[in-house]
């Protein structure tokens, strides 16, 4: 069974490259394209494709606006030539992030990415898009590289902190900022796998090392990558409460 393709696109040359970049995939099958954000929200809804390539900067509503307004949920890969929309794509679950001009061999990657996760059925809708306090926890953050946008399994987090602009997101050996408080990520975090362990820290209890109570009796944190963190007195008591 194919996986049907919605493009929404104002630009007619990208609509054009999107739709020759999908002709190459046996697996696709385009269904529709939409010049505008409010026809993108009313195909989207009316068609229920299993994924759509959605451009952010567009005529009568912005791709993110159209997201976040959709009655059904496909698989979501947004194209744009703009980096700083990368953070609200990852809050909205998108499965990737095209940044223009982008190749076939980077358009092949994405959607090598959506069908190995599987795109939501044709068939499912769901009333809208959960909120953020109670949508289910997030899969994958989207990280800025070297000038690369690239998606990062949440399980692979090592630890978050925060300051007062940036969080800091460690993961795979290396450090990565996100524009997002740690506030506004801890409720999309599993709780049975992440711990505030301070105000500006939170932690993947899959890679802490050991902890160790100082005189306070607060735990010093070791991570695996030879990280240590503080935890406040609560977190400490939790940590301790859990222990067999």
């Amino acid at each position: 069974m194919k996986t049907t393709v919605l493009v929404c696109e104002d630009e007619p040359l990208a609509r054009e490259t999107l739709r020759d970049f999908i002709a190459a995939h046996l697996q696709l099958q385009l269904v529709g394209e939409a010049g505008d954000g409010r026809q993108a929200l009313q195909m989207a809804n009316a068609l229920a494709p299993a994924l759509v390539f959605m451009d952010i900067q567009m005529p009568e509503m912005n791709g993110l606006d159209v997201v976040r307004q959709l009655q059904v949920q496909p698989a979501i890969v947004f194209t744009t030539a703009y980096d700083q929309h990368a953070v609200t794509a990852f809050e909205l679950n998108a499965v990737d992030y095209l940044l223009k001009p982008f190749s076939q061999q980077r358009f092949d990657q994405s959607v090598a990415r959506v069908l190995a996760e599987g795109a939501a059925p044709r068939e499912q809708a769901l009333a809208a898009l959960q909120s953020p306090a109670v949508a289910e926890p997030l899969q994958r953050i989207l990280v800025r590289d070297r000038g690369r946008i690239f998606p990062l399994a949440v399980a692979e987090i090592e630890y978050l902190k925060s300051d007062s602009k940036y969080t800091l997101v460690a993961a795979r050996g290396q450090h990565y900022f996100v524009r997002v408080a740690l506030q506004d990520l801890e409720p999309r975090l599993n709780p049975e796998r992440f711990l505030r362990v301070h105000r500006n820290a939170i932690v993947n209890l899959d890679f802490v090392e050991s902890m160790r109570p100082d005189e306070q009796s607060q735990l010093d944190i070791h991570m695996r990558d030879g990280t240590q963190l503080l935890a406040n007195r609560e977190a400490s008591k939790r940590l301790r409460d859990s222990a067999l």
